[in-house]
């Protein structure tokens, strides 16, 4: 019998989701833990820390009934893995990646380590070419393209939820003969939301195209720390082993910081900025870098992570984190979504650090990025004559700056408002885009080559 298989019965604490063993001996960081309760129930854990021949383990279901007299522990010698496969499309996991659909596990053709492999930077392959989302403020003024990750910043009540459902349905790439698929991976979610997820994409017929793993709230908060790196672990093989182009939408990434602070304070680590374990940046790196294109292979993962803003502070440590390590960022807003404008996004402080390289001529429109340029441009000044107007009044406005005023309104009722389940095709949307434009006079349009207004304004063609 090797070490690390012995079962031990020397149970020192249990704290909170976390039990101490001593007593230990050849265990591994990271290592895969059995535990039975003593009632036979068995729970499945990880070696979170070793020292002094004792080991601190996670206990993914919780340590309820766990006692320090009777409760067994065995060790594996194995790392947690997933057993990958192609069948994994069309299902829904829960997760720790345990089928919740009333199906059988998928076949496993290999299992594959949940933490992943760091992706050398010399093979990495910088990320490009569209991916069409089907949502306007995304596709004309926050492009996300291959490889990328570009989170959305929301707040307590603003519809990320149905923005996530939407985004899965609609996304796509344009190229022609490449697969697509979405792994979605959702943490600490009420069981209406998780219904509503899985009954969405299922009416819809989105469902085949994608991989589910659902965390309850009701669900240990242990296993939140374990959800998406079984969701990534999954894109990467169908990424890699079947050149797929993968979207990974990851919801809410608060409730995972969350679950880090909580099992940050049951290990009594000295916390950080508000409670949050100092490492908190390194771990959030480890899953948005993730993302990415590896030369020589045609697939791609790139990275959605959706989460919100604890008081709708922006500063505070999880977007704040988040921002530092992933490429832009698209805000939801309040005072839009108080209009009704659905998806409330504001494009002005939203940024697409990659746009430049995902769109243009043989990608999305050669007019793509100035006609971007020239709505926020138009945009921005429209914004901020609000401001002016509530001191002066619209009665001290120039025309020129009414033709403005005006345009903030259209363009946020035009261009950004539409359906739940409309799909905008690039097109449409930048065509949009030119509609609203019209409003002002072509001298007007300074960050437009006038070739492209010759070919693409509304007085010189039709939407």
């Amino acid at each position: 019998m090797s070490l690390s298989s012995k079962r031990y019965l020397t149970v020192k604490q249990v704290l909170g989701p976390l039990i101490v063993v001593e007593g230990v001996e050849g265990v591994g960081f990271g290592e895969l833990v059995k535990i039975v309760s003593p009632e036979g129930e068995e729970r499945n854990g990880q070696v979170l820390e070793i020292g002094r021949s004792l080991a601190l383990i996670q206990v993914f279901e919780g340590t309820t009934g766990l006692d320090t007299e009777k409760t067994a522990v065995k060790f594996t010698g194995e790392t947690m893995s997933f057993p990958v496969s192609s069948d994994v499309l069309g299902r829904v996991f829960n997760g720790v990646g345990e089928p919740i659909d009333g199906k059988p596990m998928p076949l496993s053709e290999e299992k594959m380590d949940v933490n992943g492999s760091p992706i050398n930077p010399w093979a990495r392959e910088f990320p490009k070419e569209f991916i069409q989302t089907g949502i306007s403020a995304i596709d004309g003024m926050n492009t996300l393209v291959r490889g990328q990750k570009l989170p959305i910043f929301s707040a307590s009540g603003l519809p990320h939820g149905s923005m996530a459902a939407q985004i899965i349905r609609q996304a796509k790439v344009l190229g022609t003969g490449e697969s697509f698929a979405v792994v979605f991976a959702a943490m600490g979610i009420t069981f209406e939301e998780a219904d509503f997820f899985i009954e969405n994409l299922r009416s819809t017929g989105a469902l085949s195209k994608a991989v589910l793993f659902l965390n309850l709230a009701d669900d240990p908060a242990i296993e939140r720390v374990i959800t998406p790196r079984v969701a990534l672990t999954v894109a990467e093989y169908l990424a890699y082993e079947y050149e797929m182009q993968i979207l990974v939408v990851l919801v809410d990434m608060t409730n995972y910081c969350e679950a880090l602070r909580e099992i940050s304070a049951a290990r009594g680590e000295v916390p950080g900025r508000r409670g949050y374990p100092g490492y908190m940046y390194t771990d959030l790196a480890r899953i948005y870098e993730r993302a990415g294109r590896i030369h020589g292979r045609k697939g791609s993962v790139t990275q959605i992570p959706i989460l919100t803003m604890p008081h709708d502070d922006i500063t505070h440590p999880i977007p704040d984190l988040t921002g530092y390590i992933t490429e832009g960022q698209v805000i939801l807003s309040r005072d839009l979504h108080r209009k009704g404008i659905y998806p409330p996004i504001n494009v002005l402080p939203s940024l697409s650090r990659l746009m430049a390289r995902g769109v243009g001529e043989g990608r999305t429109r050669e007019d793509h990025l100035q006609l971007q340029y020239q709505l926020m441009a138009a945009y921005s000044r429209g914004t901020d004559l609000r401001d002016l107007v509530t001191i002066v009044g619209e009665e001290a406005l120039t025309e020129s700056d009414r033709k403005y005023l005006a345009f903030a309104d259209l363009f946020e009722r035009v261009f950004v408002s539409q359906g739940i389940n409309e799909n905008r095709e690039i097109e449409r949307t930048l065509n949009l885009g030119w509609k609203v434009l019209a409003m002002l006079p072509e001298e007007e349009l300074t960050m437009v080559d006038p070739r492209m207004i010759q070919k693409y304004h509304l007085s010189h063609r039709k939407v």
